[in-house]
């Protein structure tokens, strides 16, 4: 009887207990294998880390690198434009010294940007009586020029430090003909004295800064058709009452660029050819 409780008893444990020892190796297994799981992972993300901080600090260095080489450019462009404008200021101060020197002070300027004066030493002789460098005629600070109208020759300051050619006006009246703007003003005959009127055309009014003037004023624009040695264009002339300049006429840089070289030190140089006759001083 002991020994058929001791069998029923030790079946009834065993059914019991084969159960729960099963499910206990079961879930340690796959703690185990859940931590092994889990190690891995962790693992994997630091070497993804380690490897993005790598490429993020490869980045970093190059765009620090990049702005240092970005700011060294800077400093060399700075410097540049230091030296640049410093040799600005010494040829322009050299030219001024150079103008003053050998032409006193020019009240008839109206700017200080200049054409190129030469030396006469480097002059060529031409068969029309004028001489050229590297095939620009060079002028001296005063010449004879034709204006057409009023169809004759005047005694002009070549001045490369004004923009716009000046013609003296003594007196201007603007009117209206045909719906157009017309000016109507007088002009000193060189040879005589006596005072003409022309007609021209009003083409713009401009703003003319003098010196000591606070404020700029305004004067009229007409177009004229000028001959100076070779050269016969149709130019602008700014209307201006200069009773107080020694010359009825001043040829500015309109007239001047890409064309003639100026040697201040020398006067009529050239000589008007081709003249044209004299045409109706009411035309355009």
């Amino acid at each position: 009887m002991i020994t058929d409780r001791v069998l029923l008893l030790a079946n009834s444990l065993t059914f019991w207990l084969v159960p729960v020892v099963t499910n206990l190796i079961f879930m340690r297994m796959m703690i185990i294998y859940r931590t092994r799981s889990n190690l891995i992972r962790l693992l994997t993300v630091c070497c993804v880390l380690l490897v993005l901080s790598a490429c993020n600090g490869t980045r970093e260095d190059r765009l620090v690198e990049r702005e240092a080489h970005v700011h060294a450019r800077e400093s060399e462009l700075v410097t540049l434009f230091a030296e640049l404008v410093a040799q600005k200021k010494s040829l322009e101060d050299q030219s001024t010294s150079t103008h003053s020197d050998k032409t006193g002070k020019n009240p008839d300027s109206q700017q200080s940007d200049c054409l190129p004066t030469v030396n006469s030493a480097f002059f060529t002789k031409t068969d029309a009586g004028s001489q050229q460098i590297k095939n620009k005629i060079v002028f001296g600070s005063l010449e004879y020029v034709y204006l057409d109208p009023p169809g004759l020759e005047f005694s002009a300051r070549i001045d490369t430090g004004a923009r716009t050619s000046s013609l003296n006006a003594m007196t201007l009246m603007e009117f209206e003909r045909d719906g157009k703007p017309y000016v109507r003003f007088t002009l000193k005959n060189p040879q005589t004295g006596e005072m003409m009127e022309i007609t021209r055309r009003l083409r713009r009014h401009v703003k003319i800064k003098e010196r000591g003037d606070r404020e700029a004023q305004q004067r009229p624009v007409v177009r004229m058709r000028v001959t100076l040695g070779s050269i016969n264009e149709l130019i602008d002339f700014t209307l201006e009452n200069r009773s107080k300049f020694k010359h009825q006429v001043l040829i500015g840089r309109n007239l001047l660029r890409d064309l003639a070289i100026v040697d201040v030190s020398q006067r009529y140089m050239t000589k008007v050819d081709g003249i044209m006759p004299p045409v109706d001083t009411t035309k355009q």
